[in-house]
């Protein structure tokens, strides 16, 4: 098996971001093993090829099977997905997203998988929108919502793991991933994918918040390529790097984008706000890029129109 051909675990294969990355990971020749425990994820979004394994990350009997597998990478992408639903249930959103890190870093250690990589967030950042250059990983972390917190901890695990011993473990923080696959039932996770899905049931989008507010946005093609490029690349320790296209786009133009790339008109409301959520951010992918030679390469209102065109699509064969 060449390097670029390996065994590889997914977690969340269900869900937008697994799928995708698992689907990649096939179509290199790779044998992918997946889990998803289907609370958020849809068994039928699982690509074909793929050894599933339905299963809730926060026990470690979910992991049992696999106690005696040959696992060359581990991509743990499953968790709860958001900083407003981390409120729900504070206790479920630390499990999910921090004990079922620590539950696969032991397993990995158990077989000896020297690489895992994590779907981290630049939630960890909190309320910074980053200086002239946007936010470097260097910049100290002061989450500003549950989730966030969560998600910081398991970074901390992961450098722990890979200085005590000696696993290659990867942190990605990604920025606002968005894409055809995304969940539109899911209002309360993924900028455009809210907004789009209000477009599509109501001719209407409401907006929590200020219209000035700013995120930097990332195509789930670019997202995908981030994680196999750094399943393959010649790191050792831990790492960080920010999945960013260090570019700022405006909550409004967001707005305008979805409308124009929609068939028919849509009505904007701004009024209320979301707990723990940030004014704006925006990343400095220079460190990725010099360590792997990964960048972004979908260009927002493509992106946007790719998205709304197969959103289209989705409601047409409904």
């Amino acid at each position: 098996m060449s390097p670029t051909q390996q065994t590889t675990l997914v977690t969340g294969v269900a869900g937008f971001i697994g799928a995708a990355v698992a689907r990649e990971l096939l179509n290199g020749g790779n044998r992918v093993i997946g889990i998803d425990s289907l609370h958020t994820g849809y068994r039928e979004s699982v690509p074909e090829g793929v050894e599933f394994i339905e299963g809730d990350l926060r026990f470690a009997e979910t992991l049992a099977p696999l106690e005696d597998t040959r696992v060359d990478c581990i991509m743990h992408i499953a968790g709860q997905s958001g900083g407003e639903p981390s409120y729900d249930d504070p206790v479920f959103d630390l499990q999910a997203n921090t004990q079922s890190t620590l539950l696969l870093l032991l397993l990995a250690r158990q077989l000896n998988c020297r690489r895992f990589i994590y779907a981290s967030s630049v939630s960890v950042y909190g309320n910074q929108a980053g200086g002239e250059g946007g936010l470097e990983e260097q910049a100290c972390p002061a989450p500003q919502s549950l989730y966030g917190v969560g998600k910081l901890a398991s970074e901390h695990y992961m450098r722990l793991y890979a200085e005590q011993f000696g696993m290659n473990c990867i942190s990605l923080r990604l920025f606002n991933i968005y894409g055809p696959g995304q969940n539109l039932a899911n209002l309360r996770q993924g900028m455009i994918s809210i907004y789009l899905a209000q477009a599509l049931a109501e001719r209407h989008i409401h907006v929590k918040g200020s219209s000035e507010r700013f995120r930097d946005f990332v195509h789930i093609d670019d997202a995908v390529r981030a994680f196999d490029m750094a399943r393959t690349a010649s790191l050792s320790g831990y790492s960080v790097f920010n999945v960013c296209s260090g570019v700022a786009t405006t909550v409004e133009q967001v707005v305008e984008l979805v409308r124009d790339a929609l068939p028919f008109d849509v009505s904007v409301e701004y009024s209320g706000a979301t707990p723990g959520d940030v004014f704006g951010w925006r990343g400095n992918p220079r460190q990725f890029q010099e360590a792997v030679g990964w960048k972004a390469k979908k260009a927002l209102d493509a992106g946007v129109k790719h998205m709304v065109d197969w959103a289209l699509g989705q409601k047409e064969l409904n």
